[in-house]
């Protein structure tokens, strides 16, 4: 049980080093993805980069109790009737109530914010686990205030663009080659070949970022264990690995419905997030 508890406490590390990610290709994700403005962090929409005076006040708001023994004051008052125009908001651009299945035959599986994704294929197991947490890249910048009306016009679609951990174990293999891959920010990675002119150019819409041997089963995962690091890899060596993956069912197609899964999930959890927020505040 403690071995189980901390490799998830790894895994979860894993996941959560982000080298903030950013958007990648909005025009292709509108095409793919159900519309979704950024409705969220309404303070960072003022003008002055301050929260707006929604909940506060000069002067002392006054306070009730009720048979939950809780403090009520005019200010949560304020707050719950927010967040029930906020949830219906929400629900109102929710397009889905189901997330949505992923092609290939991969199974998922839910843990709260975690999900992972697992394939067999040829006697190979084929998981991959990410987290919805802070998947959201910021996308908000300062504006001029004659700016805002037409800045509310074009808010930016909310797409989630997790880290994520691809897991190869083989039968009768001790060890599982694992792959820590990102969304990258400002670039695309093009194949040596395509590189080189020798065919059509095709851009990978994930990076991989670490590799590793990681014993197998439940055990804890060795931080001694070498580390392959990406950033100053041999072009063909990585090339090889995004064809490794490849052929195991994780490529381009394979991440475009990941992040349609992820912002579907993180939308879904946001939600929940809400409600029980507003039964919080409402003591309920």
């Amino acid at each position: 049980m403690l071995k189980s508890l901390s490799r998830a406490v790894q895994l979860a590390a894993r996941l959560s080093t982000r080298t903030a990610p950013g958007p990648v290709t909005p025009a292709v994700r509108s095409a793919l993805y159900p519309s979704r403005t950024f409705t969220r962090s309404i303070w960072m929409m003022s003008s002055s980069g301050s929260r707006p005076r929604l909940l506060t006040s000069t002067g002392f708001l006054p306070s009730t109790s009720c048979g939950c023994g809780s403090l009520h004051t005019e200010g949560d008052k304020a707050f719950a009737e927010f967040l029930t125009d906020e949830i219906k908001e929400e629900k109102k651009i929710q397009k889905k109530q189901t997330l949505p299945k992923m092609s290939g035959g991969w199974e998922l599986e839910l843990n709260g914010t975690e999900a992972k994704l697992i394939r067999f294929i040829s006697g190979e197991k084929v998981t991959v686990t990410f987290n919805v947490n802070n998947s959201i890249p910021p996308q908000l910048e300062e504006e001029e205030p004659e700016q805002s009306q037409k800045a509310e016009e074009n808010e930016p679609d909310i797409v989630s663009t997790p880290n994520f951990v691809v897991e190869v174990t083989k039968q009768g293999a001790k060890n599982s080659l694992v792959f820590d891959c990102h969304f990258p920010e400002d670039e695309l990675f093009v194949s040596e070949q395509s590189a080189h002119g020798d065919g059509e150019e095709e851009s990978d819409i994930f990076a991989i970022r670490e590799v590793s041997f990681q014993p197998d089963g439940d055990v804890d995962w060795k931080e001694t264990s070498y580390t392959l690091n990406t950033d100053s890899l041999d072009w063909a060596l990585y090339d090889h690995l995004i064809d490794f993956l490849s052929d195991r069912g994780v490529d381009n197609a394979f991440a475009d419905e990941l992040i349609e899964l992820s912002t579907a999930l993180e939308h879904q959890e946001y939600i929940k997030f809400l409600e029980d927020l507003s039964s919080f505040v409402k003591c309920k």
